[in-house]
């Protein structure tokens, strides 16, 4: 039910993923929501927000294992671009659907989404702070790869193209590369 009720966040948005919904997804009978989510749909969809939060993570943390944060972030942007293609444009990031909906009745949903974005800029940061970049300069950086990938992604779907994503990445490229190269030439030299 939480891997449905993610799939239908990436396609349909917080709103349009009920539990009706989720149900005939993932063919789970109706008396299996409320035993295991007694906090029912806002239960399994912060439960699905934190699944698909790991899950990216996780991808953000295999990408960054390569020697040059540069390519790094390059198969950050190529995974989302693989994505968004293999979907037809119809998945985004589920984390997005939900940090953009008003959520009065369940205000810990968008406190979720908040804590899945820090943790993927964390990521991104400890990589370019790895890299020699300053603490300040990498965490700048790593929260505007995140905003500049979803935002791009949210424009992909708009338009049913990877042009933004594609624009994007090569500017952030450019950046980095700047921005490293600056960093070597400012080293002091021994």
């Amino acid at each position: 039910m939480i891997l449905s009720a993610a799939g239908l966040l990436r396609e349909y948005g917080a709103s349009a993923t009920s539990i009706d919904r989720v149900l005939a997804h993932s063919g789970a009978p109706r008396g299996s929501v409320y035993h295991h989510f007694p906090g029912g749909r806002t239960q399994l969809i912060d439960e699905a927000v934190a699944l698909a939060g790991d899950f990216i993570t996780g991808l953000i943390d295999a990408a960054m294992q390569a020697d040059d944060p540069v390519e790094a972030v390059d198969t950050f942007f190529a995974l989302w671009r693989d994505r968004l293609v293999e979907s037809g444009f119809r998945a985004g990031c589920p984390i997005v659907a939900v940090a953009v909906e008003t959520n009065d009745d369940a205000p810990q949903l968008a406190r979720s989404a908040a804590a899945v974005f820090a943790r993927w800029q964390e990521a991104l940061a400890a990589l370019l702070l790895r890299h020699g970049l300053t603490d300040e300069r990498s965490r700048r950086l790593g929260a505007f790869i995140i905003a500049a990938v979803e935002g791009a992604v949210i424009m992909c779907r708009a338009e049913q193209s990877t042009a933004p994503l594609e624009a994007a990445a090569a500017e952030i490229h450019d950046l980095l590369v700047h921005a490293l190269r600056r960093r070597d030439e400012t080293a002091p030299r021994t």
